[in-house]
This record gives structure tokens, C-alpha cells and sequence, in this order.
């Protein structure tokens, strides 16, 4: 288990690679093409750096077996979730299949896997992070925290910004139970393909955050490859 707190010099190298990944996380959000490219790539490849400089553990990371089966209730309970949002919004009226002018159906995988990364950097680089910051005393600021961060780069996207302050902080104390991401990621898809199926378009703006969400137009396509993760951030 890592330490909530380090000294000195390893403490203010988590201070500034957490700022470093949230700014450039900011920059591909704020940014359009194509400075928004050329953020993501730079993005990708430093947190990439960074988390592999920790040398941490695949158990650390959450990336084994262990505590797969005792969570599984979590994708469950998503799943349950799911289907009762689904019959509230056929009654409503706003069940629908399209984000834009793309099925949903064929963006599943995508966003499977777009919900995996987005929980490995909640857990394994701002939660790992804030723990070791973040006094002992204060154990429960550090999930706290990157739920508020998580939250805020989901700006101006009022719905997202709120379902990600109350996941945001789910997740990471289920994270620190379990340590499993794999459960999480599959309740995370769940979860945001939920939300988009059954909340009009025009409510969540395709799913996107940051300026994205600004630029959004009823009849313009979703975005898809790395622009729907630089923007869909829920």
C-alpha cells in the first residue's frame, strides 16, 4: 500500500506531475484542431512517462485478478441501474440509439475502452498521487480531491460535471476497497452509455466537455477517435 504522504523532494514531484497531467488534460479540452492533436499526443505520452516511472505494481494498479470476483456487484448494480433509467425513458420518451448521426451500438467498444482509461487516470494518477500529498489525517480528502478534479474537467457540461463529482468519489473509494479497474471501467461504460441513451442530445451536447460541449450543434456528428476522448469525458 503506498504511503499517504512523502517527504520533501518526492512530495513536490507528485505536486507538480499531478499539475503537469491536469493542465495538459485542460489544454486538449480547451483547444480545438489542430493544437488540440498536438495536446493529446503530448498528453498521452507524458502521463505515460510518468506513470511508468513509478514502477508501481500491477496489483498497485489495479490490473490483476484480485478482487475482480468481490466486485463484481458493482457492474451489476450499474447494469440494474441501467435498465430502470431505460424503461423511465421509454416511458418519457427519451430512450434513443444515436449520439448524433452514429449508432450507439457501434461506439460501445470504443467507449469500453475510453471508460477503462478514464478510471486509470482517476486512480492510478490523481488518486495515487493525492494520497501520497495529502497528511495521513486527512485520509478521506485525497478521494475527495480527484473527485473534484475529475469533476471540473467536465466544464461547462452541467450534467456531467455533477455525475462525475458524485462517480468520481464512488469510484475512487471503491477502487481503494477492491483495487480492481477492471470492474470499474465496465461499470464507468455502463454508466455514460446510460446517460447518453437516455438523456436527449441536446442535454449532455454529445457527451462532450470543455469546448466541445460549447461547439456542440444538433445536427453536426458526434466526434469519434481521439477527439471523442479528448471531449467525452464522462
Amino acid at each position: 500500500m503506498e504511503p499517504a504522504v512523502q517527504p520533501g523532494s518526492s512530495r513536490m514531484r507528485d505536486i507538480l506531475e499531478l499539475a503537469c497531467g491536469y493542465l495538459l488534460i485542460l489544454a486538449v479540452l480547451w483547444t480545438d484542431d489542430p493544437w488540440q492533436r498536438v495536446f493529446y499526443w503530448i498528453a498521452l505520452a507524458v502521463i505515460a512517462v510518468l506513470t511508468l516511472a513509478r514502477r508501481a505494481s500491477l496489483r498497485a494498479l489495479g490490473l490483476t485478478r484480485a478482487g475482480v470476483l468481490r466486485s463484481l456487484w458493482i457492474p451489476a448494480l450499474a447494469l440494474g441501474l441501467a435498465l430502470v433509467a431505460g424503461v423511465a425513458a421509454a416511458y418519457l420518451h427519451t430512450l434513443h440509439r444515436h449520439i448524433g448521426h452514429m449508432l450507439l451500438d457501434f461506439r460501445f467498444a470504443g467507449y469500453l475502452l475510453w471508460a477503462f482509461v478514464q478510471q486509470f487516470l482517476l486512480q492510478n494518477y490523481f488518486l495515487a498521487r493525492l494520497r501520497r500529498i495529502v497528511p495521513a489525517r486527512y485520509a478521506a480528502a485525497p478521494a475527495v480531491l480527484a473527485a473534484l478534479l475529475f469533476a471540473l474537467a467536465h466544464l461547462p457540461n452541467p450534467l456531467l460535471t455533477t455525475l462525475t463529482l458524485a462517480w468520481g468519489w464512488v469510484s475512487c473509494i471503491l477502487f481503494l476497497r477492491y483495487r480492481n479497474l477492471y470492474t470499474l471501467g465496465l461499470a464507468h461504460a455502463i454508466l455514460g452509455i446510460t446517460i447518453a441513451l437516455t438523456v436527449p442530445n441536446h442535454v449532455h451536447h454529445h457527451m462532450r466537455a470543455g469546448l466541445g460541449y460549447l461547439h456542440y450543434h444538433p445536427h453536426r456528428p458526434a466526434p469519434h477517435g481521439h477527439e471523442t476522448a479528448a471531449r467525452n469525458q464522462r
